[in-house]
């Protein structure tokens, strides 16, 4: 057999120390039998990481020019816009969760829905004219996740430039992805802030302790903490090292507001549960990503909505559920696995009225084509039947499905907000 280059041999060996070291004896030889036959076991995983780069390095591979592996997984982002932050080591997108991994998730979506923005009216490089900041930030998009993020850079806040008055119950969520701005930084976090501000036009009142009746602080990344104070001073706080999220990974950060109460979920991971946090009577009107200089968050599909839907009112009572609770990707008819919560409430009410038949509809917002928007409504009505039938026992035959795209706007299709009341999926008693 021909000799390796003594260059391909170095690599492999770097490449072996994260092996077994029992496997040090008769390297080359190894080296060389590896060349033929690749076998499938930790050592030769060290080799493989070795003869990989090696190949790269002779080939040409991932120069400049040539589409990335990450790039060709998914044709709608790739050359879309900026990449991920060079610090940080992105890893691909994941294999989206089944639905049955949410079985714990009762996370339910507020019914009304008081703001809703997922940048896509903000041209890429512009700051959003709903957000203020006192430091920076811009539109992006990214050749791993679809749609325009919101940037957040700098060290300082960013916040609802008006705020925002909510009631007793409300939710929020958002999507976002987490970056360390050094590579090395283990201890990168970014705050979320929710307090009641004498004046919610001060984007910075208070400074690190905001609000004149009081809130809490929440950190996200490395891992998940949160502080609480009211006029008195603070209150309650608590850590979880394990509810961490992992650098350039998607992820869905939901709060849920009940007067005194917070849950707050990382994903489908319930992180905390404060059934006395807020005083009572206490009434939010602010919010604020506060940013250090150890990381650099993107956000989008940033949802505040008001009030825990009466499934079984709407459904049974009036006769018709209109739900904002229900998610899909843009453009897609495949159910969220976020959706659990809302299913199975829905779910719940069928199965307490066994008679009950329903028809489920889906509509969209006025953006695309007419007959395209149509078809997709169409096609997540049906998805909705078969993950209810599916997933939660409901006998398919008390099922209909339909879509009506968007010729049933609710709103005008003029602002991300009104655009987010028009997507939504439909029940109606038979």
């Amino acid at each position: 057999m021909k000799s390796l280059p003594k260059s391909i041999i170095t690599i492999v060996l770097l490449g072996l120390a994260y092996t077994n070291v029992s496997a040090q004896f008769n390297i080359q030889d190894k080296v060389k039998n590896k060349t033929i036959n690749r076998i499938d076991n930790k050592i030769d995983q060290g080799i493989d990481k070795g003869l990989d780069a090696a190949e790269d390095g002779v080939t040409g591979k991932n120069k400049k020019g040539d589409k990335t592996k990450t790039e060709n997984a998914d044709s709608e982002n790739a050359g879309t816009g900026e990449a991920m932050p060079s610090e940080t080591k992105v890893a691909a997108p994941q294999e989206k969760p089944s639905m049955q991994t949410y079985s714990k998730y009762d996370f339910i979506p507020g019914e009304k829905v008081l703001f809703f923005d997922d940048f896509s009216s903000t041209a890429v490089g512009d700051f959003p004219p709903n957000w203020n900041t006192n430091t920076s930030g811009e539109v992006v998009t990214n050749n791993i996740y679809p749609g325009n993020w919101f940037k957040l850079l700098g060290e300082g806040c960013v916040a609802l430039e008006e705020g925002i008055k909510l009631p007793d119950n409300y939710t929020i969520e958002f999507d976002v992805v987490y970056s360390p701005k050094e590579a090395d930084n283990v201890a990168a976090e970014f705050g979320f802030y929710l307090y009641s501000a004498k004046n919610p036009k001060d984007l910075y009142e208070g400074g690190a302790v905001p609000g004149e009746n009081g809130g809490i602080k929440m950190t996200f990344g490395y891992r998940s903490s949160y502080s609480a104070y009211d006029v008195s001073g603070y209150t309650i706080d608590g850590i979880k090292d394990d509810a961490a999220m992992e650098a350039g990974k998607k992820y869905r950060l939901s709060f849920w507001v009940q007067k005194t109460r917070l849950r707050v979920y990382l994903d489908q991971v319930k992180v905390f549960d404060l059934p006395k946090v807020f005083i009572p009577g206490f009434q939010a009107n602010m919010m604020r990503f506060e940013l250090w200089e150890s990381a650099v968050p993107m956000i989008t599909n940033f949802r505040i909505a008001a009030g825990l839907p009466d499934m079984r009112s709407k459904l049974i009572t009036e006769g018709k559920l209109v739900s904002y609770g229900i998610y899909f990707d843009v453009n897609k008819d495949v159910v969220k696995p976020e959706s659990f919560g809302t299913l199975k409430g829905i779910a719940d009410v069928l199965k307490e009225n066994p008679t009950v038949r329903v028809k489920i509809v889906g509509h969209t917002d006025s953006d695309g084509a007419d007959a395209a928007n149509l078809d997709l409504s169409k096609r997540r009505g049906a998805s909705v039947k078969a993950e209810l039938a599916k997933n939660f026992g409901i006998d398919a035959s008390r099922l209909e499905s339909d879509g009506m795209g968007e010729s049933k706007p609710v709103a005008p299709n003029d602002t991300p907000t009104n655009k987010a009341l028009n997507r939504r999926v439909e029940f109606i008693k038979l």
